[in-house]
């Protein structure tokens, strides 16, 4: 807006500059982002537009507590066996998937070689096709999941 259209202008050397009395006009300004006195005046407002603009939702876990589950499938395990060059017991490959950090074994795809597989973590289907190509599923921690 050129400066010669402005109000302020206009209105010089006039007391108010339109603004009624004195200092009606001076240091205000709206901070709209700040939603002030929604525990004062505003509380109307907050009772019936936003009943929930107060208080905490949910629980966020602390990061300390979340296990990082790398997971793999039966299938892909069996492309790998070949690359990976592992210790043969008994006609078998054994495979640490803890040592190459996975952490659970799933049972998507087929397996057709026999495997030793040793894993934190098992599914029962991923169990069952290990055991059921001629393998067996060493798991560390007692539970499945």
């Amino acid at each position: 807006m050129p400066h010669s259209k402005r109000k302020i202008r206009k209105k010089r050397g006039s007391r108010t500059c339109g603004y009624g009395r004195v200092g009606q006009h001076r240091k205000s300004g709206s901070k709209g982002y700040r939603r002030a006195g929604r525990h004062k005046h505003g509380w109307s407002y907050v009772i019936t537009y936003e009943p929930d603009y107060f208080g905490k939702d949910g629980f966020t876990s602390p990061r300390s507590l979340r296990m990082e589950c790398r997971v793999i499938n039966v299938g892909k395990l069996d492309e790998m066996a070949e690359k990976l060059q592992a210790k043969v017991e008994n006609g078998k490959i054994f495979i640490d998937l803890e040592s190459l950090g996975y952490t659970k074994l799933l049972g998507g795809g087929k397996i057709t070689k026999p495997l030793i597989v040793k894993v934190a973590a098992c599914s029962k289907s991923a169990e069952e096709k290990v055991q059921e190509a001629g393998g067996q599923v060493i798991i560390e921690s007692k539970t499945r999941e």
